[in-house]
């Protein structure tokens, strides 16, 4: 079977996209003598092979290639993006979280950059995301100090050569001047060793802070600082299918993913009584007082007989035969009362008439209606 066969590959591709590692890491493993066929060690990564079946790595058989993954960091500044430091400086693998499978970075990040950076554990995944012939963008925000115009930026559109070395188009906007420094926003395709730094150090600036904000569709969003999290399949079906197109590097970029979404807060826990226990304030702002260990419970209230009503209405006087109440001052309550009986009775009052002796009937009500007419005289016939 020869080598055009699309059944057949290289080995470090193969190995490269199971995740050990990438393809010029899996050929510096062959060079060592850490792979081998069958039990044979194997001296050249030009080997074609249709599968890992009888692949071994550090003895270790290699298992069939898993469906890709690809995962965001949020890489600090201050780590460099490299499995491993002579000089035992901090790699992205010394603070990524516990858990993640063997992932590989997309592209590199300078010690001093920060931002997003794609962590795959597919070796051709990683291959397509990071050649420039496939035009998948980057898009950085670069903090200088200097000045530069609009128009040296527009200049960048056409290219720039550098001590010899040629830098694609770079599409780059003056975003805001606070004080002497500019905030720049720059998106290329290539991703060359430091180029936005070469680029912008070449127009007289010097750049104090570098973040990667977006990769293709990817972008940084609100992903904390150190956080890691994982592009849903779906997703990254959708951009490997867009991409494998014709010129498919800008339509891919241009994808419109949902952002991850947050893990709410569990509902809090609803407080129990406890009999005694001081009564926490719901008050935002406000933090519920600590109940201290020789606190004692305070004594129940004794529970009260009830009220009778108090309640008199108004103008209803006191009934004559009725106790007289308790009174401060008997002696000043008296007179009040002598006071009272003599003056004269007022328009409105309620006093008692006397009554009339009894006499001779005046009328048929008794003196209280309109008397009799007397009576005529009988008529009589002529």
């Amino acid at each position: 079977m020869s080598s055009s066969d699309p059944d057949q590959q290289r080995i470090a591709k193969l190995l490269a996209r199971a995740g050990i590692a990438s393809r010029r890491e899996i050929e510096r493993m062959i060079a060592e003598g850490r792979v081998a066929l069958n039990g044979v060690v194997l001296d050249t990564p030009a080997t074609i092979l249709k599968s890992l079946d009888g692949v071994t790595v550090d003895g270790n058989p290699v298992q069939a290639a898993e469906p890709a993954r690809l995962f965001r960091y949020h890489k600090p500044p201050g780590l460099l993006t490299a499995e491993r430091d002579p000089k035992g400086r901090l790699t992205i693998y010394d603070r990524l979280p516990k858990g993640l499978p063997r992932v590989m970075p997309v592209g590199r990040l300078d010690l001093s950059t920060e931002g997003l950076l794609l962590l795959t554990t597919d070796g051709e995944l990683k291959r397509q995301l990071e050649l420039p012939a496939t035009g998948v963008e980057r898009s950085y925000r670069a903090r200088a100090y200097g000045q530069v115009s609009q128009a040296q930026l527009e200049d960048l559109m056409l290219g720039v050569e550098i001590e010899g070395v040629r830098y694609g188009s770079i599409n780059a906007n003056l975003e805001r001047r606070t004080g002497a420094n500019l905030w720049i926003e720059l998106t290329l395709t290539e991703g060359k060793n430091r180029e936005v730094r070469r680029v912008l150090e070449h127009l007289g600036l010097k750049v104090s802070r570098l973040i990667r904000t977006r990769y293709g569709p990817f972008r940084l969003g609100d992903l904390p600082v150190g956080d890691v999290d994982e592009v849903r399949p779906n997703d990254l079906e959708t951009f490997r299918s867009v991409l494998a197109r014709p010129g498919g590097g800008k339509a891919a970029s241009n994808l419109q993913f949902a952002v991850r979404q947050r893990v709410q807060a569990p509902p809090r826990a609803t407080p129990v009584a406890v009999p005694g226990a001081p009564r926490p304030d719901n008050r935002p702002g406000r933090r519920e007082p600590e109940r201290r260990a020789f606190a004692k419970p305070a004594a129940p209230r004794p529970e009260r007989a009830p009220r009778e009503s108090q309640f008199t209405p108004r103008g209803t006087p006191a009934r004559r035969d009725e106790a007289p109440r308790d009174v401060a001052n008997p002696a000043r309550a008296a007179r009040a009362r002598s006071h009272r009986e003599a003056q004269a009775p007022r328009e409105g009052d309620l006093v008692d008439r006397p009554r009339r002796p009894a006499g001779p009937s005046r009328g048929p009500a008794g003196g209280r209606g309109k008397p009799n007419k007397p009576g005529r005289p009988p008529r009589t016939r002529k």
